[in-house]
């Protein structure tokens, strides 16, 4: 079973979140904000990050930079609603696998982080954020 650690501040859509990766056979661990998540981090082990990337305290790129130089290569998700906080994930590709775009559905969800937890392509040592799978 994989474990999951899951940042994201709105506690509805987090519960959903949590819900949905259960569902589909995974072990969670939330947190509403990217320090708590750092704080989670430092506690047990994790097979992915999920993180939305506007978070209060901390938010998201800056736990995708933290996770990379404590654990490097524990792959990252990011989540986001705007588009401005997905321009600034460009040239975060060796770090961030996806970028998941809000609202997502489960199935794109759970896509998503089936392909997060398969190993990088070798060709290019990681795969490229490219998805608009808002749905």
């Amino acid at each position: 079973m994989t474990r999951i650690l899951i940042a994201e501040d709105e506690d509805m859509l987090r519960a959903l979140v949590v819900r949905a990766l259960n569902d589909g056979g995974h072990e969670t661990v939330d947190c509403a904000d990217g320090a708590a998540a750092l704080d989670a981090l430092g506690q047990s082990e994790f097979d992915l990050v999920l993180t939305d990337i506007k978070m209060p305290i901390m938010d998201g790129i800056a736990l995708a930079l933290s996770v990379a130089r404590d654990r490097p290569g524990l792959p990252v998700l990011l989540m986001t609603g705007y588009a401005d906080q997905r321009e600034r994930t460009a040239g975060l590709e060796a770090i961030v696998r996806d970028v998941l775009a809000k609202p997502f559905t489960v199935a794109a969800l759970l896509d998503t982080v089936a392909t997060a937890l398969q190993p990088p392509r070798s060709d290019t040592g990681a795969q490229k954020p490219s998805s608009s799978r808002s749905i």
